[in-house]
């Protein structure tokens, strides 16, 4: 009777097992499965004190001089000097300088981080550009000299070297920004208004952020607290690898609301591996205009909306006009690569090798037509296309109406002018 009882209780207790394992295991699969799983927690909250004591060291504080000079003044009076365009300070100065010429000092500042063990920084070009002394504030209160490796406007990023500089720096690890998802924790290390060594937590709020800063917008968006001085300092994620640079931020009073954003340090990467052997950036270059397909041009063409690319324009003796790209094309392919947007055209030309041949997928006439075409390289005078539709604001396009243009969009009429509404910022030249 014993032995059948504890054949009984042995039964349910391993029924029971069984029954606690069902239940937890999924829950097993998941810490498994988790990114998160090493992460220290406090209070049910990240610990970020360990990360940012381990990650302060390699944020530097950027200090620039710019000296500005006096602009000379050209007079052409008959009678000399014309009295009534002088500066009336220009006495003052010359009483107590002399005929020296009068300069002065412009001091700007932000955030930057070191990368390697031989001095180099990166940092926002803004921050940087134009600057006749950069000194370089560390942790440890120590000052260094640096210098101008190489500065990309249209990205926004610069890179900077220490002249001389201990041994042993500190450097941040570089981490793959495409891994981020939205929601996920960052942190954010600068010296927002001089102050040193400030550390802001927050998530991020969005990526692929375009915001009409220029033709290559792709931004992380993010809360963490962001405000000027913070520019060129780095994101972190939870493993400690930095995942964006800190850029700019979006606040009608001028301090953070909670909506900053950052250079993707995937992006940041190409253009530092370049600055760093060539001190510029190459880039590829096709020389057309293009905007987003709208709802009725995708319907017109077919397509799903969003979809591709419309050339709105072609710059004469370009690769797209020697190669036969027209005014009213909507690209959807470029170099085997789908177009999910019409954004991702210029980051793609531009990353592609100039002299390649590529093949561009377009739909011409309702039929798909694939054109080869020679990439070209973009010239400082070229980045002008999309600027000047940016600074001019207009919001529309104005095109000639060619007889090709007229049949891809079914007009009627063969000549005139055809006027297309886009959102200001929504046209970029590629």
């Amino acid at each position: 009777m014993i032995s059948c009882f504890m054949k009984k209780n042995l039964a349910a207790t391993i029924t029971l097992l069984i029954f606690i394992l069902l239940l937890i295991s999924p829950a097993l699969l998941l810490a498994k499965d988790n990114p998160y799983k090493s992460k220290s927690m406090k209070y049910g909250l990240p610990d970020f004190t360990v990360l940012a004591e381990k990650l302060t060291p390699v944020t530097v504080n950027i200090q620039t001089t710019k000296v500005i000079k006096p602009r000379v003044r050209q007079y052409n009076s008959p009678f000399g000097n014309d009295p009534r365009q002088q500066d009336p300070f220009d006495d003052f100065f010359r009483h107590f300088f002399g005929d020296s010429p009068r300069e002065r000092k412009v001091r700007g500042g932000g955030s930057g981080f070191i990368i390697d063990n031989n001095g180099y920084i990166i940092t926002n070009n803004h921050v940087v550009s134009g600057a006749d002394e950069i000194v370089v504030k560390t942790h440890d209160d120590k000052e260094y000299e640096a210098e101008i490796v190489g500065t990309d406007k249209k990205t926004d990023i610069a890179l900077i070297k220490l002249k001389k500089f201990d041994s042993d720096l500190p450097h941040a690890k570089l981490g793959d920004s495409d891994k981020l998802q939205v929601g996920e924790w960052v942190l954010a290390i600068g010296n927002p208004f001089g102050l040193q060594e400030t550390v802001t937590a927050g998530i991020v709020s969005a990526k692929e952020r375009s915001i009409g800063a220029g033709p290559y917008d792709d931004f992380i968006q993010t809360d963490a607290s962001i405000n000027p001085g913070n520019s060129g300092g780095p994101l972190f994620d939870l493993d400690g690898e930095v995942v964006g640079v800190n850029a700019m931020i979006f606040s009608p009073s001028g301090g953070n609301v909670g909506i900053g954003f950052a250079i993707p340090i995937n992006l940041a990467k190409k253009i530092v591996e370049q600055l760093k052997n060539n001190g510029k950036v190459v880039r590829g270059w096709l020389g057309v205009t293009v905007q987003t397909v709208t709802k009725e041009l995708a319907d017109h063409f077919n397509l799903e909306e969003g979809k591709g690319a419309l050339v709105a324009g072609v710059e004469k003796g370009s690769p797209a006009d020697k190669y036969g790209i027209l005014s009213g094309d909507v690209i959807v392919k470029f170099d085997g690569v789908e177009l999910d947007k019409m954004s991702d055209l210029p980051g793609k030309v531009a990353d592609t090798s100039v002299g390649k041949m590529v093949n561009i997928t377009v739909i011409r006439d309702n039929k798909i037509k694939v054109i080869r075409t020679k990439v070209g390289q973009l010239k400082d005078e070229d980045s002008e296309i999309y600027e000047e539709n940016e600074k001019e604001n207009i919001g529309i396009v104005v095109r000639e109406i060619t007889p090709e243009f007229a049949n891809s969009y079914g007009l009627e009429e063969k000549s005139g002018i055809f006027e297309t509404h886009v959102r200001a910022g929504y046209a970029s030249g590629v």
